[in-house]
């Protein structure tokens, strides 16, 4: 288990062990059933459940091919506020028609009964192979381990079920004072792959025992997954699963807090801080990526033109590839920003790598080419790009391109054989 570097916020905080376990009044737990593989012990379904009603809110692929495990707990939160999240690897339920919806269904009928819940109640997430039936004779007789297993201390089990091509678990949890209450929040995600912003391709569970309403929470919500998942991009490819859900339980025994408030703006600032860290740690464990890339635009007319050559930039094929050359090839970040349908002027634009000149005005700066090249050797580095025609600014995060990247994703066909042996194509 790899932990997230801690960074600062505007208002202390301590760094904690336990991920969506941390956070008082929730238990979890995880088990192997073998979904991708039934000769595989890697733990494969995760559960996580409140103690006490919780306030909850959700963020999903905005991609029109929607998988069953999203349209239901779309469903469910339209008809209130989740109390526990049910969640696999291995296989996606996706493009699955109507029996993938009741197989998603299934999967939150049989933890809501034990816990005393009901369907509406529990959000359900997939992770996998897309146009496979989810493999339930191997799901359905591990419910009665995944429910028996539930305590405080197995939030890193759930971080560890729900990833795929992913090269390790990815969670964070912190401690921080809301008034005169310490209150806890926790998160997992899981992606590596088909990463592209509205949203990115990834799982995202995050639990508080902050006590906010459902609708300051939902708001909160949307914004900060607008201010880091939808930031961020490895090869521009949008999954039909994408799922982020937050609960919220007051455990931490503070009174609620009030919209637009003191402690509803510090909440809101941690929450962003975490998702953030969780999107950049996404990115750092792309699939076969060797750089992490920083693009900072400014200088926009409006926010919509720094987004538009932000994100022209971070999916662009040639930079991406310049990036895994160590290539400081600026002509190809100019080419996007001016195919970006962004309102520039070539003559204003100016591109910075690592605060050193590639670019101004539209020309070839004096930068020495060494220089430049030490920069995108580095597997961190950050590129501005000034439009020099507004106030407005933008920032995503990106990776690079590499062979490796191809190779690994030219075939998940094999898959398919172990399906063909369950009956299921």
């Amino acid at each position: 288990m790899r932990f997230l570097p801690a960074r600062t916020m505007d208002f202390p905080f301590t760094r904690l062990k336990g991920g969506v376990g941390a956070p008082a009044g929730f238990l979890t737990s995880a088990v192997s059933c073998g979904i991708k593989n039934p000769a595989a012990a890697r733990l494969d379904l995760a559960l996580i459940y409140s103690e006490q009603p919780c306030s909850s809110a959700g963020a999903f692929t905005t991609n029109r091919v929607k998988a069953a495990p999203v349209r239901v707990s779309q469903a469910n939160l339209r008809k209130g506020d989740l109390r526990a999240i049910i969640a696999n690897s291995g296989n996606a339920n996706a493009c699955t028609g109507v029996h993938g919806i009741h197989d998603a269904n299934a999967m939150c009928d049989a933890v809501a009964k034990p816990l005393g819940l009901k369907r509406g109640q529990v959000g359900v997430a997939s992770t996998g192979v897309i146009g496979l039936p989810m493999p339930m004779m191997r799901v359905t007789p591990n419910y009665p381990a995944l429910l028996a297993g539930l305590g405080p201390k197995n939030g890193p089990d759930v971080a560890a079920a729900i990833i795929t091509s992913d090269t390790h678990a990815k969670e964070i949890a912190i401690s921080f004072d809301l008034g005169e209450h310490r209150v806890r929040m926790g998160g997992c995600v899981k992606g590596a792959g088909m990463i592209s912003p509205s949203m990115a391709t990834m799982l995202c569970f995050i639990t508080t025992d902050a006590n906010i309403p459902s609708d300051v929470l939902r708001k909160s919500v949307l914004e900060c997954v607008e201010d880091s998942f939808n930031r961020i991009t490895i090869d521009g490819d949008m999954s039909t699963n994408d799922t982020v859900l937050v609960l919220a339980n007051g455990a931490s025994g503070m009174p609620p807090i009030r919209r637009n408030g003191k402690r509803c703006r510090q909440l809101r600032q941690a929450l962003r801080w975490l998702m953030l860290e969780l999107a950049k740690a996404v990115v750092r464990d792309g699939e076969r990526v060797t750089k992490f890339v920083t693009v900072r635009v400014q200088g926009a007319r409006t926010y919509l033109d720094a987004k538009k050559v932000a994100e022209a930039v971070c999916k662009s094929a040639l930079v991406k590839a310049s990036w895994n050359g160590g290539d400081p090839n600026w002509g190809r970040i100019i080419h996007a920003v001016g195919y970006s349908q962004a309102r520039i002027r070539e003559e204003l634009v100016d591109i910075h790598l690592g605060g050193k000149a590639a670019c101004l005005g539209g020309l070839q700066a004096e930068t020495p080419l060494e220089e430049l090249r030490a920069i995108v050797a580095a597997p961190e580095f950050e590129i501005l790009i000034n439009l020099n025609q507004g106030e407005a600014d933008y920032t995503m995060y990106s990776s690079d391109l590499s062979p490796e990247y191809i190779d690994f994703n030219r075939s998940e066909y094999a898959y398919w054989k172990q399906a063909r042996l369950d009956g299921l194509v």
